[in-house]
């Protein structure tokens, strides 16, 4: 049980810090794509969406070829004495990067959504874009966002495939609760293994919960 109380406060605590994470990224990136047309939109569109269609062990390989000790990013950390790879560090890293698309795609919607006119009457008045963002867009959005979010921790709760590529499965250091199911049915350990299936399926339902409730149309 204690194998069980370890994982699941971990996970949920590393699908937490990866939300955080990718909540500036997945704002600027949303906002870009909803209000700016400019030349290489459509691969930017691609790249974002790319991690929902590449299966999850490939964009862990390209982590871990990207952050490894001889990978370009890795060497840089490492001269800074940061190692990322098979660290809790890189459980946060394939969790946001999987999860940055739902996320990104979701809060596009909320922003698309916005009247432009409510936009356009600040700007008129003098608001710089910033303040226009930031009173205007932002709260008009927040719904939208905060459902972004919710789904964007949902996938990295479920993470799987880019965390056992770029962060192992080490007992009290990696494990998260997708990564011990499968570690539990491949050493027997069933009975753990469906234990966690429900803690995961429990904490999964909420948080899509969430998003689709905080996704509807005000009435």
């Amino acid at each position: 049980m204690t194998d069980i109380w370890q994982i699941t406060v971990f996970t949920v605590v590393a699908a937490c810090v990866s939300t955080l994470v990718m909540l500036v990224p997945g704002l600027g990136l949303a906002w870009l794509l909803a209000r700016r047309d400019f030349p290489g939109k459509s691969v930017i569109e691609t790249l974002v969406s790319l991690p929902l269609v590449l299966p999850p062990v490939a964009t862990g390989l390209l982590l871990l070829l990207a952050f490894g000790p001889r990978g370009p990013l890795g060497r840089i950390l490492a001269s800074a004495g940061i190692d990322v790879v098979f660290t809790p560090a890189a459980v946060v890293l394939a969790m946001t990067v999987m999860g940055l698309p739902l996320f990104v795609r979701t809060t596009r919607t909320g922003f698309e959504q916005v009247t432009r006119r409510y936009e356009q009457m600040a700007e008129s008045l003098g608001a710089t874009p910033w303040r226009v963002f930031t009173t205007i867009t932002l709260p008009l959005s927040a719904n939208t966002i905060a459902a972004g979010a919710a789904l964007g921790f949902s996938r990295a709760l479920g993470e799987f495939g880019a965390t056992i590529v770029v962060a192992g499965s080490i007992p009290g250091r990696t494990r998260t609760l997708a990564v011990g199911i499968y570690s539990f049915i491949e050493t027997g350990r069933d009975a753990d293994a469906v234990l966690l299936l429900l803690v995961s399926a429990a904490i999964a339902f909420v948080s899509v919960f969430a998003s689709n409730r905080l996704s509807r149309p005000e009435q």
